[in-house]
């Protein structure tokens, strides 16, 4: 794991996609997007129907790893409304006892502005805690403590090596963005207007997970690129 700093709080990334607060043993993730791929079906864009159990065995993993009490999703937890509807049985009854095992916090975002109501946890806009705040989209302006998702940041480097792009946590220890945590969430990249406007750009760095691990990079070596992120993988 890679430490961050935010607001003065310290955070560990997780290469996996999620942040740890190990003094309040709390486990964040953003942008779980469960069910885009029967979402995008059900439009006649056949995609294979494993993303929602791809990504609950990730963030099993995670829970078994860290062995938080507490777990905040950032928003869009679920591509759209009836997510919840499609879910096929193993998975529904998964995220329930998974949802049920710990203090669940849902923040509602723009594709799940409502949760499941048979899923345990409060449901919130924004929630705060300590010196952080969570939320699903950044707001503008300086937002000291800000731990948001929606804009599924990817960072892009360049070296004589050849060049990689991957997820990538966004910080310039005021605030913090956080990759999406979905199997199928594609990203921006984070020399991307709406990104690097957030941040300080003296400040910027981006925390780039790779397949083992967590890579630190300042902003001024990362680099922009196309929108969508590619399967390139930090090793």
């Amino acid at each position: 794991m890679s430490s961050v700093a935010v607001n003065g709080v310290d955070l560990s990334a997780d290469h996996l996609g999620a942040l740890y607060w190990q003094a309040e043993r709390t486990l964040i993730v953003a942008d779980m997007h469960l069910e885009k791929g029967s979402a995008f079906a059900s439009r006649g864009q056949m995609l294979p129907p494993y993303d929602s159990a791809a990504t609950l065995a990730k963030l099993n993993q995670l829970i078994a790893r860290h062995r938080p009490k507490r777990l905040i999703a950032l928003g869009d937890s679920f591509h759209d409304i009836q997510a919840g509807e499609r879910m096929d049985k193993d998975c529904a009854l998964a995220l329930a006892a998974l949802a049920a095992s710990l203090e669940m916090i849902w923040i509602t975002g723009n594709h799940d502005p409502e949760i499941p109501t048979a899923l345990s946890g409060q449901r919130y806009a924004d929630y705060r805690l300590g010196g952080l705040v969570f939320r699903h989209e950044p707001l503008a302006g300086l937002q000291p403590g800000e731990i948001a998702g929606h804009l599924h940041p990817v960072a892009r480097l360049v070296s004589p090596k050849g060049g990689i792009q991957a997820r990538a946590f966004i910080s310039d220890g005021t605030r913090l963005l956080m990759p999406a945590f979905g199997s199928y969430a594609g990203g921006l990249n984070c020399r991307d207007d709406a990104i690097s406007s957030l941040f300080n750009p003296h400040l910027m760095a981006a925390h780039i997970c790779g397949s083992t691990r967590v890579y630190p990079v300042k902003g001024n070596r990362l680099v922009s690129g196309e929108k969508q992120a590619s399967h390139m993988r930090v090793r």
